[in-house]
């Protein structure tokens, strides 16, 4: 009997337990400096975003087998080119939503003229 490999990648344990610690540890880092309240906001908001990149790319690494090699190439672009599409969609409803936000405030009241 033949297997074939259909470009599917799969995790040892050992990847898998890698990529949940690290993951755990991101997650745990952020709720730690939420609780703390120690820094500045604008100093934990940083340190929240950045480990949460960090945590999107430990999950793409480890549990959805996204690298650079030839077999996941199609994965990425694919990958890619739903970001470039939810950007344009969150982005344009931005614009659209302070555009309309904006046309909407109340105009001021002009002085009545005295006779």
């Amino acid at each position: 009997m033949q297997t074939h490999d259909h470009g599917a990648a799969h995790g040892s344990t050992r990847s898998y337990l890698l990529g949940f610690v690290l993951s755990l540890i991101l997650t745990l880092v952020s709720f730690g400096l939420v609780m703390k309240g120690s820094y500045p906001a604008a100093t934990t908001l940083g340190a929240i975003v950045a480990a949460a990149v960090l945590q999107i790319l430990v999950q793409m690494h480890f549990f959805l087998h996204l690298d650079r090699s030839s077999s996941q190439r199609w994965n990425v672009m694919v990958l890619l080119y739903t970001l470039i599409i939810i950007a344009f969609l969150v982005g344009g409803t931005l614009w659209i939503m302070h555009n309309t936000a904006i046309r909407m405030m109340p105009m001021p009241m002009s002085m009545p003229m005295s006779h």
